[in-house]
């Protein structure tokens, strides 16, 4: 009887992890190179680490912290339903109390605060505060973008009054009421309130009675000099700018408000039905546009 032989061959022996991972480098590699040869492009390859990011994934860059700038007539509560709703989506919130000293000493005063915080921040300002965060943003590279709520944004050399010229004068012009006071260094100087039996009218209409009559009576004032104080900077000429327009606004025009949208290239303009204290009437919509400016720093 005959009996074949089979011959046996002796398997290669296998690659390594490491081989097999070079080796699909290498191949990935080749492709990437014959894609971009028919599409004409040149192109150096260097190695990528994809990370997640996006709303299906984890964001790309640590979460900002919020801070909160108030504006005249008020006090940081006035940010409170803003930041119980920000606080509910995980942001970490500060609401530095504003001096309303004027621009030079309240920017000077929020920058030192600023620097206090590591990491990055978004900085958002209602009215006044508008001012007050333009000038002390600037040369802050932790700053990634400012939010302006029915706002005031002068340009560099220019002054609240100024600016508010270009446009009629909103109805609160006329129902400021000045209050002098002296220092006590011996300094003198004058306040503004607004006149409490039109606070509600002029500055929150969209509010109920109740609350406007508080309102009417823990206002904080501004010294008068503020509205002639020039800003020695703008940082919404160099970073990322969202801002919010109440339309029926009666402490600035709104026509203002869009003017400086748009003269700041703004990213994102929201307009809604509101009064001059959106953060309160409509805090929903305030927290919704300071999202948008954080989610667009983390994602793109």
């Amino acid at each position: 009887m005959h009996i074949s032989r089979v011959s046996r061959v002796s398997p290669k022996p296998r690659a390594s992890r490491a081989s097999r991972a070079s080796l699909r480098t290498v191949k990935a590699a080749r492709w990437g190179a014959a894609l971009l040869t028919l599409s004409g492009t040149t192109s150096v390859l260097v190695p990528v680490t994809a990370q997640a990011g996006g709303p299906s994934g984890d964001p790309v860059r640590a979460k900002p912290t919020i801070v909160l700038v108030h504006g005249a007539f008020a006090d940081a509560s006035s940010w409170s339903g803003v930041v119980q709703r920000l606080q509910q989506n995980g942001y970490t919130v500060a609401a530095p109390a504003n001096p309303l000293r004027g621009v030079a000493q309240d920017s000077a005063y929020l920058a030192s605060f600023l620097k206090s915080i590591t990491g990055p921040i978004i900085l958002a300002a209602h009215s006044y505060g508008g001012e007050v965060i333009s000038q002390a943003a600037v040369g802050n590279d932790n700053v990634k973008a400012l939010v302006y709520i029915n706002a005031i944004m002068p340009d560099r050399g220019e002054s609240q009054a100024v600016l508010a010229a270009k446009f009629a004068p909103a109805p609160l012009t006329q129902a400021l009421k000045q209050v002098p006071f002296r220092n006590a260094d011996g300094t003198t100087g004058t306040d503004v309130y607004i006149q409490p039996d039109r606070l509600r009218q002029v500055f929150a209409a969209d509010l109920p009675r109740n609350q406007t009559d508080i309102m009417e009576a823990t206002q904080r004032p501004i010294a008068m000099s503020a509205f002639a104080d020039k800003l020695t900077g703008a940082a919404w000429r160099t970073k990322p700018v969202y801002a919010l327009v109440g339309k029926e606004d009666r402490a600035v025009n709104p026509s203002l408000e869009r003017f400086e949208a748009k003269r700041a290239n703004a990213r994102k303009t929201v307009e809604i039905d509101s009064s001059h204290v959106s953060l309160v009437s409509h805090p929903q919509a305030v927290k919704d546009l300071i999202v948008n400016a954080a989610e667009d720093y983390m994602w793109k």
